[in-house]
């Protein structure tokens, strides 16, 4: 794979045009995900803090190229508008939190608000026209309550390219008027994107106060938060572009789409865009990638992978006897 990933990035498509990158909120590194691919790609980082309100180019990176941005990205400008800092940094916002409603789980004490500081918002669109980034490859989006509205931001002719996106919606009401994972399902069911992975996190389902007197020592605590069964709260999806006949992508979109199917081990969506890969622009090197991805899905059988569910249809059967 790795051999590939270089042939894919050392290719004079991508060469010319190098993976974009988008990281909101990226709490100072890039997303661990995108460490085979950063240093050829243009990585745009999405860092709030209280200096200065500006961009920073950072030259010596893991990317080829890093911009750092260092305000709040929001889906529209504003010169005052609120953030909430709570004890949690991982759940300061824009949005006030939700303390009500948050009351009944365990970690509702990460959101209790420390102080309210009034600060410039950039527009996400904005923000990408001042660094004249005109396209987008992978998006992710861990804003604490409005991914969706800032990937709304985007320009339609942009967003549509997106080939990639990562969203981290709330189920439960952790922030008033957030974006909601059933918000972000029934918008993107209308865009040009399927569901590649979607992630089902949370939390116990008891006041922090009785949890903490039932469990009053850390070491313990934290054990039995990994050990009981928690209740949802959040989850982190990934949607795909479906790269549909009329998308006039080139071969540079191509190259990543698979590359990107790769990485997040969607080897049959891989071979389906290798295939019409070659098909449209006849370069061999969707011949090696076709093989690849076949090759891969051979390797879920030798790993036994359909076990499982093999496990289960058995069962099903026997049950039905």
């Amino acid at each position: 794979m790795s051999d590939l990933i270089k042939i894919i990035l050392s290719h004079p498509e991508i060469i010319a045009n190098p993976p974009v990158l988008v990281d909101i909120r990226a709490y100072g590194q890039i997303h661990p995900k995108l460490a085979k691919i950063a240093k050829h790609s243009v990585c745009i980082a999405f860092d709030a803090d209280e200096r200065e309100f500006k961009f920073v180019e950072k030259e010596q990176s893991n990317c080829r190229k890093l911009y750092i941005y260092n305000c709040i990205v929001s889906d529209k400008d504003s010169e005052s508008a609120n953030f909430y800092l709570t004890n949690s940094p991982y759940c300061s916002s824009t949005l006030e939190p939700d303390l009500e409603s948050l009351k009944s789980f365990s970690f509702a004490p990460l959101f209790n608000i420390d102080k309210i500081i009034k600060t410039r918002t950039i527009s996400l669109q904005n923000a990408l026209n001042n660094l004249n980034i005109r396209k987008i490859d992978w998006f992710k989006s861990d804003s604490q309550g409005i991914d969706l509205r800032l990937f709304k931001n985007l320009n339609e002719n942009l967003r549509d390219k997106v080939i990639l996106t990562e969203f981290e919606p709330g189920i439960i009401d952790s922030y008033k008027g957030e974006d909601k994972l059933y918000s972000i399902l029934d918008f993107m069911q209308h865009e040009n994107f399927w569901i590649s992975d979607i992630k089902i996190k949370g939390v116990p389902r008891i006041e922090s106060d009785l949890f903490n007197a039932a469990f009053p020592a850390e070491k313990v605590k934290k054990l039995i938060k990994e050990s009981i069964k928690p209740a949802p709260a959040w989850a982190e999806v990934t949607f795909i572009n479906s790269f549909k006949e009329d998308n006039n992508f080139t071969a540079r979109e191509y190259l990543l789409g698979w590359l990107f199917c790769c990485l997040e081990d969607q080897h049959s969506f891989a071979y389906s865009l290798a295939i019409k890969g070659y098909k449209k622009f006849q370069i061999d090197l969707f011949k090696q990638l076709e093989n690849y991805s076949l090759s891969m899905m051979w390797k879920t059988i030798v790993k036994l992978r359909f076990l499982p569910g093999a496990i289960r249809n058995i069962k099903h059967r026997f049950r039905r006897l």
